[in-house]
């Protein structure tokens, strides 16, 4: 049934519809979701349907994968007519389009259109037996008339193979969309009788990344990015021997994530995690949240899997990640890849995406972090393959799809282009360091050395000092605190206004040196327990984490130095560059006239 309610819908389709309908649509599109997953490739050729007088859009859920959670709110965001499974299959439509199969589709009363919801078709899935449930796609139990592997013939590929195409032996499906001849070589090979079905037209998935590839700097700067970090995006498909999983005798994540947080300096390096929706939906976004707790606190970003992956992607440096379809999509777009996982035995070996696991670099999950990261940055060469094989037609997918679609429903195309909806610009999401970070420093005049992470190398060189956020989980780390930090607005009425927080805090502490307001993106001010108040805001060219100053100011002042009525200028190195910092003095909350 799925997450639809029981109640039939009687406008615009049902029984009476016409009498109640404000008009009368020519065609009927029935838009089928199995899962968020597929959902994302339904919504991402959408806007091929819109201006469109002569079409009536309607969603439904055949509820056939195990993966329900978030359908019902994905539908609420869509906003369009939902139509029970059960009055979908007995109501007649001019078009269904599908981005998996699962459920009954050959019984759907119209023309079918079925996409790919990743990079072509890839993954291995042997046939369900009958009752049983395709994990992450759904599944639908092959007619009896559909062909069998032969004796010894190896396990069919999903999606690519007659075990998912026909039904009672011939292809139910009108239209088989594929992004390259390759998967159409494939399908000559394992499934001929679907061959006239198939229509290749490119990739809308990757088109939209392409056309947001200009945009690259907005979409860091959404996630906090600085000058000079490198974001490094963390990847799991949904798979139990995914990066993420903890098949295949191994359980990698939860080792390497406090090591990932200590080995790569925060000022240096971004973290943000892209799961797939079959995890996020799968286990709950509360269980993945609490899971990844610590990672969270020490910076870790969480990616929306549907909405903000693709952004993510476009504005790595870095992806870390498995044998799943984003791992393949950046590669396609030339960033770098380690794989922590390869999963070959879940891939077609034919399939592009098995060649690019077979040889894309590895990451030593138990060797040093930063030098594997820093040299696979430093030596990296496209592999050939991904931009060649996910799509045939770079660019072309939307004129390509929008013919395919209106020629099953027998209409011109509209005069206007065929156009997707550009990647949208996402929230303002930078890291929150709110576990304690240790902060080496080395001082030499006006210049100092900053680096910050969760723990320093054994024998490192530099003074160091202890940085924690007032929201720590732990209250006992604010007792052993040199520099004690806030971020908010700074009138915050809650806390008093910066000059009353600041002042409470070394009250409260009494081995807090510096506490340190953030209330912007550059700006902070500090009070300090023995040299008064301070604004510290970014010089020109500077950009890193205004409470990276507040430790530097610490450093700096702890190693003699002294702050001149009309303020000073200290510079920061972190993350491989030299960031100003302007020192104002002030007072009650004030600049100091010099």
């Amino acid at each position: 049934m799925g997450p639809t309610d029981h109640q039939p819908v009687r406008v615009p389709v049902g029984k009476g519809a016409d009498r109640w309908a404000s008009r009368s649509s020519d065609r009927k599109v029935l838009l089928v979701v199995h899962n968020v997953t597929s959902a994302g490739r339904l919504l991402d050729v959408l806007p091929l349907f819109h201006d469109d007088f002569r079409v009536q859009l309607l969603v439904t859920s055949t509820g056939s994968s195990p993966f329900q959670g978030g359908v019902r709110d994905l539908f609420s965001d869509a906003g369009l007519p939902v139509v029970p499974w059960e009055q979908a299959l007995s109501t007649p439509v001019d078009l269904a389009i599908s981005a998996s199969f699962g459920g009954q589709l050959d019984l759907i009363q119209g023309k079918l259109s079925v996409l790919s919801h990743g990079v072509g078709y890839t993954k291995k899935m042997a046939k369900p037996g009958a009752g049983s449930r395709e994990p992450g796609a759904g599944s639908r139990e092959p007619g009896a008339g559909s062909r069998e592997p032969g004796a010894g013939s190896r396990e069919p590929t999903f999606g690519l193979s007659p075990d998912w195409l026909l039904s009672d032996g011939r292809p139910f499906v009108d239209g088989l969309v594929l992004s390259h001849p390759e998967q159409l070589a494939r399908l000559r090979l394992v499934c001929p009788e679907a061959v006239g079905a198939s229509v290749l037209a490119g990739d809308p998935c990757f088109d939209r990344m392409l056309a947001a590839r200009p945009y690259r700097d907005r979409f860091r700067r959404a996630l906090g990015v600085r000058r000079g970090q490198r974001l490094v995006v963390l990847n799991s498909t949904w798979n139990p021997e995914g990066f993420f999983g903890d098949g295949g005798g191994q359980d990698i994540l939860p080792g390497l994530l406090p090591r990932l947080a200590a080995e790569l300096p925060a000022d240096g390096y971004r973290l943000a995690a892209v799961l797939h929706p079959n995890i996020w939906h799968g286990h709950g976004p509360g269980q993945i949240r609490a899971w990844l707790d610590r990672a969270r606190r020490s910076g870790l970003s969480l990616i929306d899997p549907v909405h903000a992956w693709r952004q993510a992607l476009v504005a790595a440096d870095l992806v870390v990640g498995d044998f799943g379809a984003v791992s393949y999509y950046a590669a396609a777009l030339g960033t770098p890849v380690l794989l922590a996982t390869a999963g070959q035995d879940r891939l077609d070996p034919d399939a592009p995406l098995a060649a690019f696991v077979r040889e894309a670099p590895r990451l030593d999950v138990h060797g040093p972090l930063r030098e594997r990261v820093e040299e696979v940055l430093a030596g990296h060469r496209p592999l050939a393959g991904p931009a060649a094989f996910v799509t045939s037609a770079p660019g072309s997918s939307a004129a390509l799809l929008r013919r395919h679609f209106y020629s099953l429903l027998e209409l011109p195309e509209p005069s206007a282009p065929a156009l997707l909806e550009p990647l949208p610009l996402p929230p303002y999401n930078p890291p929150r360091h709110t576990h304690p970070l240790r902060v080496r420093t080395r001082v030499r005049e006006a210049d100092v050395m900053v680096e910050r992470s969760t723990e320093h190398p054994y024998g490192a060189g530099g003074d160091e000092h202890l940085a924690v956020h007032e929201e720590t989980r732990d209250p006992g780390d604010l007792e052993l605190a040199d520099v004690i930090i806030r971020d908010g607005p700074p009138d915050d009425p809650r806390l008093g206004g910066q000059d009353v927080w600041t002042a409470d805090v070394l009250r409260r502490h009494p081995h807090c040196s510096v506490a340190a307001y953030v209330s912007g993106p550059g700006t902070c001010t500090v009070r300090t327990a023995d040299h008064g108040m301070f604004r510290l805001s970014a010089g020109r060219g500077a950009d890193t984490d205004p409470a990276a100053y507040a430790s530097a100011l610490h450093a700096w002042l702890a190693n003699g130095g002294r702050v001149p009525t009309g303020g000073t200028t200290l510079r920061m190195h972190t993350a491989g560059g030299v960031h100003p910092v302007i020192v104002e003095v002030l007072r009650d909350g004030l600049a100091a006239q010099p």
